[in-house]
């Protein structure tokens, strides 16, 4: 098993068209640290202007975040993440997971309702619901004889091969049905849209957020969405295999350059930045991130 030590450097930041006051925000930007896959070796955020009040908390997906309100007029809010995480490498584990018609067994045999509980990521989510269209697209991946593993698999392959990225043709606020039917996006977009097909033949799925390595390997090309924070897919595969993360974005699972920021549902549950404030007219965000692997 190997080891990449990484130096990330990310930057958040808003202007407001008149000055903002009264805002309350929350933040999930740091790395986690997670047995056998990556170490938060050290980590800090910078907020400006300074906050008035600052708290920080577990959600139910057990990820630190951090509250925080600014009380006084402001016109701009900066927020900066810098972290070094050493991710492992993971080992390719033999298919053990069981055929689709045999899932359903399984699952109702997990009486967990741990945050990492497949009954949690079956059902709808605040920003997945089911469409039809999208269900008959997962049914042509479903064939009778392949397991769960080998369905996820195939799904992510077509959807890399079928939508294409593009990140002027979607938003934050697009719905998977509407980026299904654009054919393009951003990893968001194939991710929800992955995560929707799963669930449709009741596999259960989740939205991981993080980073995506900005560097390629020498001889391969630089994978897409690497200058954003990125999204992929978690998969429960059956109680033998547990857990894996599929990238439909560049179609490969999720190895050593992919740091984990999250796990939820959907985009809803890891939002790196969400919040509420006083003003008035329009905003400006930018958003800039670099992963440094160190030699």
């Amino acid at each position: 098993m190997t080891a990449v030590l990484y130096d990330l450097s990310l930057r958040m930041g808003y202007s407001y068209d008149v000055p903002a006051s009264g805002a309350r925000h929350i933040m999930r930007l740091m790395p986690l640290s997670l047995t056998n896959r990556q170490r938060l070796v050290a980590g800090s955020i910078t907020i400006s202007p300074t906050p008035d009040e600052q708290s920080h908390f577990l959600d139910f997906f057990q990820h630190p975040a951090t509250a925080f309100m600014l009380r006084a007029p402001h016109e701009a809010l900066d927020i900066r993440m810098q972290a070094r995480v050493q991710v492992e490498s993971q080992p390719i584990a033999a298919d053990f997971s069981p055929l689709l018609a045999d899932l359903p067994e399984e699952i109702a045999g997990i009486w967990s309702l741990a945050p990492d509980s497949p009954h949690h990521f079956l059902g709808d989510s605040p920003r997945l619901t089911p469409t039809r269209e999208i269900a008959d697209y997962a049914r042509s991946c479903a064939k009778p004889d392949l397991t769960a593993m080998q369905i996820a698999h195939a799904l992510c392959t077509r959807i890399n091969k079928d939508f294409t990225y593009d990140p002027d043709a979607t938003t934050v606020d697009t719905t998977p049905l509407e980026a299904f039917k654009l054919k393009r996006g951003v990893c968001q977009d194939f991710t929800h849209i992955m995560i929707l097909a799963l669930r449709s033949l009741g596999i259960p799925a989740g939205y991981v957020s993080g980073f995506l390595r900005t560097i390629p390997p020498p001889g391969k090309e630089r994978l897409e969405g690497a200058d954003a924070m990125h999204a992929w897919v978690r998969i429960w595969c059956g109680e033998t295999i547990g857990w894996i993360e599929l990238d439909p974005t560049n179609d490969i699972p999720a190895g050593t350059d992919h740091i984990v920021v999250a796990y939820g549902r959907d985009y809803s549950d890891v939002v790196p930045v969400i919040g509420v404030l006083k003003s008035y007219g329009g905003q400006r965000a930018v958003q800039a991130v670099d992963v440094i692997p160190l030699k």
